[in-house]
């Protein structure tokens, strides 16, 4: 199997409960398995319940020795709702990627009445000099009937845009998820390669 040579990262996956984040940082953790690379992944912070903030932070070389990284040390930031976008953005390099999900999760003040939800998040995500790329996932993962399918989405468009071996990536897909959702999660994955591959962000 052609093994990727050239593949060095360090990714935040940023999302609330229930998206997501720990299944795509495990393909990750197998897509770098199957090239040759080490990878370590960093215990889950914040609140793991369904519309809690979640990151997760994955790291990609030869050799890793530590699964966490500060902030402006993230060369891509994976973002499945766009508040965990601008929450975490601190953390990505000058002239790194932001990748969005077009969606808006309102946290629990937000949802009460306690706090406003911002409507200036693009604004604010340019100063952070980054690459940012708006993609509608939750459009996607609704189109195919399965919500959970964001994720996976999400990693297709982040797949093509890094230019990782599609094929191999395909069967990290098929190693990490359960067997009766392989063929959606692959859909899911098309649909958001596709958006890349065309431009479309």
């Amino acid at each position: 199997m052609e093994k990727s040579q050239h593949i060095s990262f360090n990714m935040l996956i940023a999302g609330v409960g229930g998206q997501g984040t720990l299944l795509a940082s495990k393909i990750l953790g197998n897509y770098a398995q199957l090239i040759g690379k080490d990878c370590k992944m960093s215990e889950v912070h914040g609140m793991a319940q369904r519309g809690g903030s979640v990151i997760t932070h994955v790291r990609v070389a030869d050799k890793v020795h530590s699964p966490l990284f500060n902030e402006k040390q993230a060369d891509i930031i994976l973002a499945f709702e766009e508040l965990e976008a601008l929450r975490w953005a601190g953390h990505v390099k000058e002239d790194g990627i932001i990748i969005v999900n077009k969606q808006n999760i309102y946290p629990m003040p937000c949802a009460v009445g306690m706090a406003e939800y911002p409507e200036d998040i693009y604004e604010q995500l340019a100063k952070y000099n980054a690459k940012i790329h708006k993609i509608d996932a939750i459009g996607i993962a609704n189109k195919l009937g399965e919500t959970r399918t964001v994720n996976i989405a999400m990693l297709g468009f982040c797949a093509a845009i890094l230019n990782f071996n599609k094929e191999i990536f395909i069967d990290a897909i098929k190693k990490s998820v359960a067997a009766s959702t392989v063929e959606i999660n692959l859909k899911a994955f098309e649909h958001g390669y596709a958006l890349a591959a065309e431009g479309n962000s």
